[in-house]
């Protein structure tokens, strides 16, 4: 994990330095630490990253709407980078925008170096492919396979994960 470019964006000092030195526990140094959502994404146009995380509530751009931003700006490569979102204050009605924007993962705050640590992990092994749904863009929600014995009706919406550029 220690060649991941990461990135760690969240509008608190406090929670961006704590988020930063959990990581840095487990050997990530984190390329960009950001605290404001426009400046993660004008580097997002620029530079590639292997790991997002970004917390739900900010200023001008929330959590959710630069998530939804990243899975639609293709053809740029991080439009497939794992996210993982932090918020402070949880509802169901959030957990359900944070999948329904296209996040693989929410963790709560505060949470413990061991969960964030398991959470980075179960996005690194996630093979779910990316689909395209109406307006949604991201991982399959589905986390489980339950052994669907039907046809695939859903092969055309998913997503090849390589980007071509023209």
């Amino acid at each position: 994990m220690s060649g991941a470019i990461t990135m760690v964006v969240d509008d608190s000092p406090f929670s961006l330095a704590l988020t930063t030195g959990v990581l840095a526990g487990f050997g990530v140094r984190p390329a960009f630490t950001i605290g404001r959502s426009v400046e993660a994404r004008r580097i997002l146009q620029e530079k590639p990253v292997d790991l997002l995380l970004v917390d739900t509530d900010m200023p001008e751009i929330d959590g959710f709407e630069l998530v939804r931003w990243l899975r639609r700006s293709g053809p740029n490569p991080n439009a497939f980078t794992p996210v993982i979102m932090t918020a402070s204050h949880i509802r169901r009605s959030r957990v359900a925008e944070a999948r329904d924007c296209g996040a693989n993962f929410v963790v709560t705050k505060p949470f413990s170096a061991a969960m964030l640590l398991e959470r980075i992990l179960w996005v690194a092994r996630d093979d779910r492919p990316f689909l395209e749904v109406g307006d949604y863009l991201g991982p399959d929600r589905r986390f489980r396979n339950e052994g669907y014995e039907g046809e695939e009706r859903r092969g055309r919406l998913i997503r090849p994960e390589t980007v071509e550029f023209a």
